[in-house]
C-alpha cells in the first residue's frame, strides 16, 4: 500500500497562536482559567486542557466575576465583549486575525448602510461572532439555492462575507448565485477564506485522483476538516473523517492500493503520526511526502498577553529574583 501525505496539513497558524495563547495564560494566571467555547474544534486539544484545569463555556454569565476568559480563535460578537466588561474579567482576545479580518469588514459595511450576505453554516460559532457584528443588517446564506429563498430589503447596497473555513468551491457558487440575482453586490477587497482552508483543500484536490481512499483526520464539529472530506468525494473518491487512529476500520482498506491522509487545521501532528504507524504496521505501508504549499506565517499572541508578560517580567527584575 502506498500512502500519499499531503502536506500542508494540521495546524494553521490562527491555532498554533491559540494553542500558544492559553498554554502562556495558564502559566501567567494559572487555573482555572476559562475559555469561551471550544479553544479549537478538536478534541483531543479540548480535553488535554481541561485535564489541566481550563473551564470551557458556552456564555460569558457562567464565568465568576473577575476571573480570567479568553476567546477562541473563531471569534465573539461585539455584545459578548460589552457583557465580560461587566462582569468585569480579564479578557484575553485570542480570535485569528483572519476572522478578525470578517469582523472588521462586516462593521465596516454595516456603517456604510449595506445589507451584508454572509455565507457561512448556521450555528458554527465564527458565523455566531460574525453576524454579531451587525445583527439588524446582516442574512445568512449556507448554499447557493438558499440565495433564490432571501428576502432583500428594497437597497442598491448589497454586500457579502464568507466564513473563513468554507469549501472553495462551494463558496464560489454561492458567490456566483448571489451576483446573478444581485448584479450590483460588493464584496471584501480580499477573499475571507482562509489560506490554510485553501492550501489544505488544494492538496486534497489534486491527490483524489491517485487515492482509492482519503482519510482527514479532525474532529466532527471541525468545519475546515469536513470540508476536506467533501473535497474528496466530490472528485470521486472515498473518504472518511476520523478523529484518530481509533476510529480507522480495516474493512476501509478492502481493495486499496493507495491512500492520501490528511489532516484539518485544529488537528494534532501527533495524531498523524500515530496513524502513519498504524498504516505500516497493519499494511506495510510506504509513506510519500506530497507538498504542495510552504507556510511561513506566523500570528503574534495577543496584545493582553503580550502586555501580561512584560508586567511579570519587570516585577521580577524589581524584586531581583
Amino acid at each position: 500500500m502506498k500512502v500519499l501525505l499531503a502536506n500542508p496539513h494540521g495546524f494553521c497558524a490562527g491555532v498554533v497562536m491559540v494553542i500558544q495563547s492559553l498554554e502562556q495564560a495558564l502559566e501567567l494566571f494559572g487555573a482555572p482559567l476559562y475559555v469561551l467555547h471550544e479553544i479549537v474544534h478538536n478534541k483531543h486539544v479540548v480535553e488535554g486542557f481541561r485535564r489541566r484545569g481550563v473551564v470551557f463555556v458556552d456564555a460569558v454569565e457562567e464565568v465568576p466575576e473577575g476571573a480570567t476568559l479568553l476567546y477562541s480563535a473563531h471569534g465573539v460578537a461585539p455584545d459578548v465583549r460589552l457583557a465580560a466588561r461587566q462582569r468585569r474579567l480579564r479578557a484575553i482576545d485570542a480570535t485569528c486575525p483572519l476572522v478578525t479580518k470578517v469582523h472588521l469588514e462586516a462593521a465596516r459595511f454595516a456603517r456604510q448602510g449595506y445589507t451584508i450576505i454572509l455565507i457561512g453554516h448556521a450555528g458554527h460559532d465564527e458565523v455566531l461572532g460574525t453576524m454579531g457584528e451587525a445583527p439588524g443588517q446582516m442574512l445568512l446564506v449556507e448554499t447557493a439555492d438558499d440565495v433564490d429563498r432571501l428576502q432583500v430589503p428594497e437597497t442598491d447596497r448589497i454586500a457579502y462575507l464568507t466564513q473563513t473555513t468554507l469549501s472553495v468551491d462551494d463558496a464560489n457558487r454561492v458567490v456566483q448565485a448571489l451576483r446573478r440575482r444581485f448584479p450590483h453586490i460588493v464584496g471584501p477587497a480580499k477573499e475571507d477564506i482562509c489560506y490554510a482552508t485553501q492550501n489544505r483543500q488544494e492538496a486534497v484536490r489534486d491527490l483524489a485522483a491517485e487515492a482509492d481512499l482519503v482519510l482527514v483526520v479532525g474532529s466532527r464539529n471541525s468545519s475546515n476538516s469536513i470540508r476536506l472530506t467533501e473535497v474528496a468525494r466530490a472528485y470521486g473518491t472515498e473518504a472518511r473523517l476520523i478523529d484518530d487512529v481509533r476510529d480507522i476500520d480495516p474493512a476501509w482498506f478492502a481493495g486499496v492500493e493507495t491512500v492520501v491522509l490528511t489532516a484539518g487545521a485544529s488537528a494534532p501532528e501527533g495524531l498523524v503520526s500515530e496513524c502513519l504507524a498504524w498504516l505500516r504496521e497493519r499494511f506495510g505501508a510506504c509513506v510519500e511526502e506530497r507538498a504542495f504549499r510552504r507556510e511561513e506565517v506566523h500570528f503574534p499572541l495577543p496584545r493582553e498577553l503580550r502586555q501580561a508578560r512584560r508586567e511579570s517580567l519587570e516585577g521580577r527584575a524589581a524584586s531581583g529574583s
